[in-house]
């Protein structure tokens, strides 16, 4: 059964194998156990435990202490099983307090993973550094011995959050460990508020302490789930854009604002610069004077998607290749003298009518693999809490026929101070169950938050609780909660003040506790690949190939036909050719020439100094020119012009050399290096990686000429592999696994 898209879950019902509509359990209450957890309400949303992002630090400003993580049995009654385990307390949070987040049930049923921040001040004015870390209880059953053990091998001295079970029981989670273990570089810093992010998803062996680098974000990942298929899906902040703290610095026009500057590298002891230059993607609109004699309209960029990778960290891209050309209403164009280049605002006819900003929280349906249900909700102001909205998306679907279901009515995706009988609040945590309950955390207010207590007894207007939804007129809407609610009277130190809270807590995150099976993974098939017929055609051995590249911590970026575009992606140049070779032409006018392919790496040397001689820890990404000495020596020089890039063949097609575990993005430039199309995204290669994409911006169904995507072989892997071959030393490498940053 292939699954049709889904409108409103259920608006239009999704069709059995014998003809029946299957529909989904509305009338009672989950038939199988909930975990969640409970918080103290904290009406701040700006990087706390409940934020879009920069929520995953284990400090006393960003979460309080006093929650717990609860079990909610078939028949209703709740155990505590933090406290049955001898963890948490009430009244005043000393060195026994607790918070609790991200429950996560294994395969199995009958253990799972959360993360726990343990400690409190017991004294005013101690100020001491607390974190999250991954803990594993067992024991979920009513009459069970609950047991609770920190979980080994994982980052200390770091906030590690969200964890999940791989297929293989090794341990997937979100970690503010910098990306190569540099603590002079710890924390990394968002590129849009310059907040401490975590650095991407990593992956945990247990019982060797085997630590990998699975994904790097510059802003961060959030909330990583591995769905039926064996795919890794979570939400990616992508916000490839100039820092708009240096902008502000430039149009401040006296003193700085926030005193950016650059370090001369990554390295410890780097000189701090008396400058705070940018070199990609292009200035943003704000920035007159940078953009003053040139055709840029300027650049902003900001998003959090659904994307996916393999579980070894491979194969990084967008869930189902959508992006904003599929799910968002308006994308300016990048340029302003080719009238072949427009804004787009909804007037091309695409499959899907139902726009997004951003879709976190994500969760499959795991009675419709395929399914994947979501929060579109603002970045600030509600605690990502908003409206759920639902998409099939299976492996090899066309991006272009997927559409965006509203489940809950499109009013609650925004803040309302005089709402309308159609907002029924916020939405966060959507969890469809296996027996077709759709529960979901629900706060009974359509206004922002706000902190309506006192400085020392702060109050929320939210009143986040774990419910059911039903079917209302199209749209889905709060039914019964699973909890009678729970209360608790906590304060702790903060550390200077004492901070007091008595009353119900909130409901967050819940899981059904069920066995599933394990996805198993099938690999595609490679001999076929015009790929592969190149490695035949060169005479190397692939695996040999891999090897090195593992050895050099490097991988291979192919890309079949860069004249190609997405017939969509009228935003950027796309009358494209290589001169003297491949030309793509969507429409008459302009020609744009293509000759080389510039690789930017994500550098942590932006710094902040806010007018002190000792500058604030943390560095923020900058794109810089590819400079990776593996890369650089294993490409050659490539013929000059620009710095850090490689050759367009006459085909069409580009092979490069890249970095592993480090974000990449990279743009096609002229014969001189002047920009022509840019890419949008950062994305991450893993050792060893032979990573093929048909083009940029790759191709849906048709690209702007009307053709399918190229199926030629590309000539530039050829040659790269023939050079790699008269240039390595003699002697095939020794095979060697995938390399951990960390073996304990």
């Amino acid at each position: 059964m292939r699954l049709s898209s889904l409108r409103g879950f259920v608006a239009l019902v999704i069709v059995g194998s014998v003809g029946q509509p299957i529909l989904p359990n509305v009338t009672g209450l989950p038939t199988n156990p909930i975990l969640f957890v409970t918080q103290v309400p904290i009406p701040g949303d700006f990087t706390t435990i409940g934020s879009v992002f920069g929520n995953h630090r284990g400090s006393l400003a960003s979460v309080g202490r006093g929650g717990d993580l609860y079990i909610r049995y078939a028949d209703g009654s709740l155990k505590n099983l933090t406290a049955a385990a001898g963890y948490g307390t009430s009244g005043l949070q000393g060195a026994s307090a607790i918070a609790v987040r991200d429950p996560s049930v294994h395969w199995s049923g009958t253990k799972a993973l959360f993360s726990m921040v343990v400690g409190a001040p017991t004294a005013q004015y101690q100020d001491q550094a607390y974190f999250f870390q991954i803990y594993e209880i067992s024991g979920l059953g009513n009459t069970d011995t609950v047991a609770i053990a920190r979980v080994n091998g994982q980052p200390v001295g770091h906030n590690n959050v969200s964890p999940i079970y791989a297929s293989d029981d090794q341990i997937i989670f979100t970690s503010d460990r910098p990306r190569d273990g540099s603590e002079h570089l710890y924390p990394q810093l968002d590129e849009y508020e310059e907040q401490p992010t975590v650095t991407g998803l990593w992956k945990l062996n247990p019982g060797t302490g085997g630590l990998a680098l699975l994904n790097h974000a510059p802003s961060g990942n959030f909330t990583p789930i591995v769905d039926s298929f064996g795919r890794v899906v979570f939400s990616q902040w992508d916000h490839l854009q100039r820092d708009q703290q240096a902008d502000t610095d430039a149009e401040h026009g006296g003193p700085c604002s926030y005193c950016t500057f650059n370090y001369a590298s990554e390295d410890v002891g780097a000189a701090a610069l008396k400058l705070n230059t940018e070199v990609y993607p292009e200035p943003r609109s704000s920035r007159t004077d940078l953009l003053a004699g040139t055709n840029l309209y300027g650049h902003s960029f900001n998003q959090f998607f659904p994307w996916t990778i393999n579980e070894d960290g491979t194969a990084s891209e967008t869930l189902g290749h959508l992006g904003r050309h599929e799910l968002q209403a308006y994308i300016p164009a990048s340029i302003k003298d080719d009238p072949n280049v427009y804004d787009y605002f909804g007037q091309l006819s695409r499959a899907n009518p139902n726009a997004i900003r951003n879709m976190l929280q994500i969760k499959e349906d795991p009675s419709h693999p395929g399914v994947y249900f979501g929060v579109d909700a603002p970045e600030f102001q509600t605690h990502a809490s908003g409206m759920i909205i639902s998409m099939s998306v299976p492996p090899g679907t066309d991006a272009d026929v997927v559409k965006v279901s509203y489940v809950t009515n499109p009013a609650t995706a925004n803040v309302a101070t005089t709402p309308t009988v159609a907002h029924t609040g916020f939405y966060r945590d959507p969890s469809p169950l296996s027996d077709g309950t759709l529960v979901a955390v629900h706060a009974n207010t359509t206004r922002e938050d706000a902190n309506v207590g006192t400085s020392s007894q702060p109050l929320s207007r939210y009143d986040y609780r774990v419910k059911t939804l039903k079917l209302n007129s199209g749209f889905w809407v709060p039914d019964q909660s699973l909890t009678p609610g729970i209360a608790k009277t906590v304060s702790w130190w903060d550390p200077d003040t004492l901070i007091s809270y008595s009353g119900p807590l909130w409901e967050l995150q819940p899981v059904e506790v069920r066995a599933r099976p394990r996805p198993v993974v099938i690999a595609p098939p490679i001999a076929a690949t015009p790929e592969q017929q190149m490695f035949v055609q060169a005479g190397v051995n692939r695996g040999d190939f891999q090897s090195w590249l593992r050895q050099k911590n490097l991988a291979v970026l192919i890309t079949r036909n860069v004249t190609q575009r997405d017939d969509f992606d009228k935003q950027q140049p796309f009358n494209l050719r290589v001169p003297g070779g491949v030309q793509t032409i969507g429409s008459p006018g302009k020609v744009y020439d293509v000759a080389r392919l510039q690789l930017f790496q994500a550098d942590l040397i932006r710094g902040l100094d806010a007018g002190s001689s000792a500058s604030k820890f943390g560095r923020r990404v900058l794109a810089q020119v590819l400079h990776d000495p593996a890369a650089l020596g294993a490409n050659g020089t490539g013929g000059g012009a620009p710095a850090g890039s490689v050759a367009v063949s006459v085909d069409g097609s580009v092979a490069a050399f890249v970095p592993a575990q480090r974000a990449l993005s990279w743009q096609l430039t002229d014969g001189a290096g002047t920009a022509v199309v840019r890419e949008r995204y950062w994305v991450s290669f893993q050792p060893g990686e032979v990573r093929m994409c048909t083009n940029c911006h790759g191709i849906n169904e048709r690209d702007q000429a009307g053709n399918l995507p190229p199926s030629s072989s590309p000539a530039a892997l050829l040659q790269l592999l023939n050079q790699w071959k008269a240039t390595v030393a003699a002697g095939p490498p020794q095979p060697r696994a995938f390399v951990p940053l960390v073996a304990r």
